[in-house]
């Protein structure tokens, strides 16, 4: 797990990228972490092509984090490898032997557990990760579903783990989002979009704004550093 910092406010992932210009331009307006979509039937889904050319081109204080979906050890490594990612965000029925596996190989890996899914929260003691993420299920496609839950489920989580918190997140809501759950960072795609895959800019820095602009009732763990 990572150690706690005096980090003032969450660090920002915006996930779902799909081109070089918009990645780029969400480093530039302080994202901390691009997510680049492995999971063939999202519509922000990339190719390796693709995601290669957004890692390569992200400053390197900005993590490039591979989203899976009950893929093998081999698959997400091969991506690994050829596209430059930094952290995979495991988004399926994965193992802590498959987290086990890409640690060993030096990869930092991002676990999603669901507020009303499986993983649940309470799976949480079975795996040793970087950090959790929490969303809520549902949806037939995993994440960037745009649904917003009861953020406040997750607050529990966040007291004993590093926590993302993903799930209907928006300009006008992440705000109250980060003071009900608490986390070291959030995630947001579909919250600022002008299509899926698209990124609208202007939300982007309407998001990021309302991050610096939150408060947390407690000191703040590292997650992408």
């Amino acid at each position: 797990m990572s150690e706690t910092s005096m980090q003032p406010t969450p660090k920002v992932k915006i996930c779902g990228l799909t081109t070089v210009e918009e990645s780029l331009a969400c480093a530039e307006l302080g994202a901390n972490a691009i997510g680049c979509i492995f999971y063939p039937p999202s519509p922000r889904f990339v190719t390796d092509h693709q995601a290669k050319e957004i890692c390569s081109a992200l400053p390197a204080s900005v993590w490039s984090v591979g989203v899976f979906v009950n893929n093998t050890l081999s698959e997400i490594l091969t991506k690994v490898k050829h596209c430059g990612l930094r952290a995979v965000q495991l988004h399926g029925q994965e193992t802590q032997e498959l987290v086990e596996e890409l640690q060993n190989q030096g990869v930092a890996v991002i676990k999603a557990l669901f507020t009303n899914g499986r993983p649940a929260f309470s799976d949480a003691p079975r795996y040793q990760v970087r950090a959790f993420l929490a969303e809520c299920a549902g949806e037939r496609l995993p994440g960037g579903s745009g649904k917003a839950w009861n953020w406040s489920l997750a607050s529990a989580l966040s007291g004993e783990h590093p926590l993302i918190l993903a799930g209907g997140l928006t300009p006008e809501n992440v705000a109250q989002a980060v003071r009900d759950a608490c986390p070291d960072a959030v995630d947001v795609s579909s919250g600022v979009e002008s299509r899926p895959g698209r990124k609208d800019l202007h939300k982007v820095r309407d998001f990021l704004d309302a991050v610096r602009h939150s408060t947390c009732r407690h000191r703040l763990r590292t997650v992408f550093q």
